[in-house]
């Protein structure tokens, strides 16, 4: 007769090949197919249960096939979440349950309209908005100021469109629709000649652009073509214009414009036309946004009327005659009264911009909380009845900022049916606007086409995230106590951690390779080292489909790294891509339990012909996961093994618990147990005292090893436990 350990090499000396035996039989390719073909159907714990081929299968896959009729009992298991230690799974001794749970999600991923990376990467652009647009106002301005004096004639100006548009943005005209020679003509107007071209126009726009530069009928340039009030006057202008926050620089620029405009202001009509002189007007004397300007015009003319309505500063602060006009040889402000009015605009203008930016950051935090649809997120400050918030910025135009899109380019609709698209569709509406601003905007939210929040697609389901850091953990503390185990749990935390945090910034396959610390931690999570590992060969794998049989990666013999790759949420091309996320099962765990299914299966037909082959490879491949003498103990199958290894009677069953742990520390050290060579040394004793037992051979070897005798006794066994813990 074959002895048990060559049975046992027949079947290891190429698992790889023997497992592939195994899976191409009949009955275990029919099932593996039915199942990997209909899990992906299943929602509910209910359903899966209800499908006897998938539930069986599962539950043969995670060694539980005896409970397979206890459906009330796995069905807590199965609804258990992980993450609470008091959860019904995590309350049971055997590990196996807990791994059962782990390979099903039917607690379900938690949806989020935002994860924290989302959020953090939108506030973090949209504070630095504020700071890029004022160094682009000083970087053009700078441009402006230098250049501008070069120009010759009007049709040099007119063909540089960064000057251009800069003076158009000054003058509020529009870039896009105003043409070159249509401000040919009102540049080389004669002001002063009612009949010419910028005149007929009757816009004052046009007149004051004109009147800020000399260019003569003909097109050539005065000497020079601006002077020092009017280049100052429109870069304050520009500086206003374009600005959309409070700042001193804007404020700088508001008290330049005012003081180069308020001497050529004959009238309150020319000044309440001027949408920048009321705007430093209201500011200066402290009317709300709700105040009408006719305020302001009433309070320049009536002293009684400025007194009523608490403006009488305002009113004193000019010298308009009661029908709004001025009086022969006076103007609008003397400079006394210039001064007075700059400095209460100073007073009051709000350049505290850093506050009101961390004001409407912690706003947004607070509001996005809740949001659990597109409409919560829209509606979120409409919404609020706390008069301190009125201020904030909405929601969605800190949004549309962060991304650099004007709060004017899109409308609320619009903005709606860009979050509600499906940027995987090239023909949705997001991909339709081909404008990378907007699909980027789409990227950092995650609503579904009806406006609900969705679980966000990550590198790795989170539920596996978590599988992941948690093997990783167990792995890196599984034999150490005390101070070691300690550190090593601190250390662990930290990759974790970082872990988690790094998962959800990934985009592609690339990203996570050519990060050491990602790499290593889902290595040594299923238990390899990374140092048998190359780039190279990671590379490959992660090029290859793990659903594919032929490809590289599920071509290697350990089936692992194929559940690895499987674990991600990438195609072939290494991009993220939702179609490879899974239901109740991701990918990964789909692949696993077909492994496990297949491994349990042969482990099952070997011990058909020999139950001594069927323990040794159970031995051999639960060994790696104990982590002291209780994983033992509370696995019968292990426990024979290590009785039979050890030739130990049956009887020492009926010891306590604690001294059956010390007598198995005694024989065996547990961290041993991670030695590749000293499980087969292991192995190869239980094959030999096995053989023994069941009266195969009974070779002088076995003898030697086995001590000369056959057993040792319970009585016998129990002294030596309590001469030990004495």
């Amino acid at each position: 007769m074959v002895s048990t350990y060559l049975s046992y090499l027949s079947v290891t000396n190429n698992l790889s090949k023997t497992l592939s035996a195994v899976a191409s039989k009949g009955a275990v390719a029919n099932e593996t197919a039915y199942y990997k073909e209909n899990i992906g159907k299943v929602t509910t714990v209910d359903e899966f249960m209800d499908n006897y081929r998938l539930y069986s299968y599962a539950m043969k896959a995670y060694g539980l096939e005896d409970m397979t009729y206890a459906k009330a009992f796995m069905k807590k298991v199965l609804e258990s979440d992980l993450s609470d230690s008091s959860s019904f799974a995590n309350t049971l001794s055997d590990s196996r349950y807990t791994q059962f749970a782990a390979a099903f999600k039917f607690v379900g991923e938690d949806t989020a309209a935002q994860t924290d990376v989302q959020q953090g990467s939108l506030l973090d652009d949209y504070e630095s908005s504020f700071d890029e647009e004022t160094e682009a106002t000083a970087t053009e301005t700078a441009y402006y100021d230098s250049t501008i004096d070069k120009v010759t004639s009007v049709d040099d100006f007119l063909g540089s469109s960064r000057l251009r548009n800069y003076v158009l943005k000054a003058f509020g005209l529009s870039t896009d629709y105003t043409s070159t020679s249509f401000l040919r003509n009102v540049l080389t107007s004669d002001v002063d000649d009612p009949d010419s071209f910028v005149n007929q126009l009757d816009d004052d726009v046009y007149v004051n652009l004109a009147k800020a530069f000399n260019f003569d009928t003909d097109g050539t340039a005065g000497d020079p073509v601006q002077g020092d009030d009017q280049k100052s006057q429109v870069e304050s202008m520009y500086a206003i214009s374009v600005s959309t926050f409070a700042s001193s620089s804007v404020g700088d620029a508001y008290t330049t414009y005012f003081e180069d405009t308020i001497g050529n202001i004959t009238s309150v009509a020319d000044l309440m036309a001027d949408d920048k002189l009321v705007a430093y007007l209201r500011t200066a004397y402290g009317l709300s946004d709700s105040d009408p300007d006719n305020y302001i015009s009433a309070a320049l003319k009536s002293s009684s009327l400025a007194t009523a309505i608490g403006l009488s500063d305002l009113h004193d602060a000019f010298n308009f005659d009661s029908d709004g006009e001025l009086a022969d040889g006076t103007t609008a402000q003397t400079s006394d009264q210039t001064s007075e009015t700059t400095a209460a605009f100073s007073e009051n203008y709000v350049t505290s911009i850093d506050s009101w930016i961390d004001d409407s950051v912690d706003n947004y935090k607070s509001r996005f909380a809740d949001v659990t649809s597109i409409d919560d997120f829209l509606t979120s400050n409409a919404d609020d009845d706390d008069d301190d918030n009125d201020d904030d910025a909405e929601l969605w135009q800190m949004a549309l900022r962060a991304f650099g899109i004007g709060s004017s380019e899109v409308t609320k609709t619009q903005f709606r049916k860009i979050l509600e698209s499906d940027p995987d569709d090239p023909s949705s509406y997001v991909n339709q606007l081909n404008d990378d601003r907007f699909t980027a905007l789409r990227a950092s939210f995650n609503f579904g086409s009806d406006g609900n929040t969705l679980v966000p697609l990550l590198a790795m389901s989170q539920s596996v995230i978590d599988d992941f850091v948690a093997d990783y953990k167990e792995n890196k503390i599984r034999y150490l106590t005390g101070t070691e185990a300690t550190d090593a749990s601190d250390a662990a935390d930290t990759e974790m951690t970082y872990f988690n945090t790094q998962m959800a910034t990934l985009k592609t396959a690339s990203d996570v390779l050519a990060d050491d610390r990602l790499v290593n931690l889902m290595l040594v999570a299923k238990g390899i080292d990374p140092d048998d590992v190359t780039d190279n060969e990671l590379e490959k794998m992660f090029a290859s489909d793990p659903d594919d049989p032929e490809s590289y990666v599920s071509s290697l013999s350990d089936n692992r790294f194929a559940e690895i790759v499987a674990s991600f949420n990438f195609d072939t091309d290494g991009n993220l891509s939702a179609d490879q996320e899974g239901t109740v099962q991701q990918r990964g765990d789909v692949l696993e339990t077909v492994n496990n299914y297949i491994r349990q299966t042969l482990e099952s037909d070997q011990g058909d012909s020999n139950t001594g082959v069927r323990l040794a490879l159970y031995f051999e491949r639960k060994a790696p996961t104990i982590s002291s003498a209780y994983d033992i103990l509370g696995d019968d199958a292990l426990y024979e093994f290590f009785t039979t290894t050890f030739g130990l009677s049956s009887y020492v069953s009926n010891m306590d618990v604690d001294k059956q742990a010390d007598m198995i520390t005694s024989f065996i050290d547990i961290d041993d147990l991670g030695d590749p060579d000293k499980v087969q040394d292991l192995i190869k004793r239980f094959t030999a005292m096995y053989d023994v037992s069941n009266g195969t051979t009974t070779s002088s070897a076995v003898t030697i090893m086995s001590g000369g005798a056959t057993s040792i006794s319970a009585d016998t066994l129990l002294a030596v436990a309590q001469l030990k813990s004495s």
